[in-house]
């Protein structure tokens, strides 16, 4: 039987239909990762992935036309990670409203920024353009999403473009900042993380403000 063929947005040429070829897929993310870190996006390329993989460079372009699809690859892994580990921090964790959990959602962003490969060299936007991957795969979108979900769970808010504006504009000023926050500091500035926390309770809670008293 063929591999199934990718969805359209799917940066692999094709998924790999045995372990141990995806072991290799595995190997081959993983050296993009290292590399990213090491070098930046401009000094990446298939051979160095294939030899840091230890691979034929065949093996390379079996998976993944060039270095683009395997940083894509790797943004949708990383995002993946990340939206797994909120998701445990969620189930484990009790918050005693909102802004726990705001706070919870930006330590995992920056314990990840700290410890996992490839994580601050692909910020899921800059090196490439979010419409190619699907939109599990825009890190703003995601957090985007917890955070409306918390909202509505919390306060009882009708949905309203009102509120996903606002949420959405929280969250796009708090991924600037926290970019800011590791700018000169690998670890992330603590001073800027906590006003990227600041800024996002502020601001929320002045619209969440707004929106109750519209409601009553």
């Amino acid at each position: 039987m063929s591999p199934r063929s990718p969805h359209p947005d799917e940066p692999l040429r094709r998924r790999p239909s045995q372990r141990r070829s995806a072991r290799r897929v595995e190997r081959m993310l993983d050296a993009c990762a290292e590399l990213l870190d090491e070098g930046g996006y401009d000094a990446l390329t298939t051979t160095r992935v294939a030899e840091r993989a230890g691979v034929a460079i065949g093996s390379v372009y079996q998976f993944f036309p060039d270095k683009r699809a395997l940083s894509q690859a790797l943004t949708r892994r990383n995002v993946e990670l990340f939206v797994a580990r909120v998701g445990r921090r969620f189930m484990v964790e009790d918050y005693a409203g909102w802004w726990d959990a705001v706070d919870a959602i930006i330590d995992e962003y920056v314990e990840m920024h700290r410890s996992v490969p490839g994580f601050r060299s692909l910020h899921f936007g800059e090196v490439f353009d979010l419409d190619l991957l699907d939109s599990v795969a825009d890190n703003n979108t995601v957090i985007a999403g917890r955070l409306r979900a918390l909202l509505f769970a919390e306060f009882g808010l009708a949905d309203s473009e009102d509120l996903d504006r606002a949420i959405l504009v929280a969250v796009e000023a708090g991924d600037a900042v926290l970019k800011l926050a590791f700018r000169h500091d690998p670890n992330g500035d603590p001073g800027i993380v906590a006003e990227a926390k600041q800024l996002v309770r502020g601001y929320l809670s002045r619209q969440l403000a707004s929106a109750v008293s519209r409601r009553g």
